[in-house]
């Protein structure tokens, strides 16, 4: 058994996640961003890879005090566990998503990730080892399953999504595409990594419905057909 996995992301009109710089930019507004949130305290886990820790420093937290509520009140904690994809444990141990705000935190780690990193990461997280030079999704996500985990929302970057779609670990796409455009052959993507051929034969993706959101629309996807 594995969790539920949503993607969620906002990308540019011309299907970007972020500039060339990989710096954070702002592609939806206030009514995409109470969406997410919503979604954020719907979920019992947020991951994200470490290439967007590193570069948005994020903490992961459910922002509205009423969603918050609503989580206690269904007797969740006020934030869901907080997830790293850290293969080589790179994250910094100042990281937000580390401190901010009360709740689990867990960082996944590959067996060849520095050991007096993984040692000073187990002081403030979970530290899940799987994978001998990459983190294992698939085993990490049978290992979030048995914790409780059973809906997961998966926040970015490129990489990380990129690989949860290569090893078909992914249930629902949401994206929602805002009214700029980014443009560069090196800024990321949705999805990145090596990417499907032909051959392969591409994932297919079944639309569920498309909303209209300010000068943006949100695409909603389903796996499969």
């Amino acid at each position: 058994m594995r969790p539920h996995v949503i993607v969620n992301l906002a990308m540019s009109a011309d299907g970007k996640i972020s500039t060339r710089e990989r710096r954070q930019v702002k592609i939806s507004g206030p009514e995409d961003f109470t969406r997410v949130d919503r979604l954020k305290a719907e979920a019992d886990a947020i991951m994200v890879g470490i290439g967007t820790v590193l570069a948005d420093d994020p903490s992961l937290t459910v922002k509205s005090e009423e969603n918050r509520k609503k989580r206690i009140a269904f007797g969740k904690p006020e934030h869901p566990v907080r997830i790293v994809v850290d293969s080589r444990a790179r994250i910094p141990l100042s990281a937000a998503v580390l401190h901010k705000g009360e709740g689990q935190r867990i960082v996944a780690v590959c067996h060849s990730a520095p050991q007096e990193k993984v040692a000073a990461l187990r002081e403030m997280a979970t530290v899940i080892v799987t994978g001998d030079d990459a983190v294992d999704l698939a085993e990490l996500l049978d290992r979030l399953d048995t914790l409780g985990i059973h809906r997961l929302m998966v926040e970015g970057g490129g990489t990380l999504i990129g690989g949860l779609f290569t090893a078909g670990l992914v249930d629902e796409f949401m994206t929602f595409v805002g009214n700029c455009i980014i443009a560069g052959a090196g800024a990321p993507t949705p999805a990145d990594g090596e990417g499907f051929t032909v051959a392969d034969g591409l994932p297919r993706l079944t639309l569920v419905r498309a909303t209209r959101i300010g000068d943006g629309i949100l695409l909603h996807w389903k796996t499969g057909p």
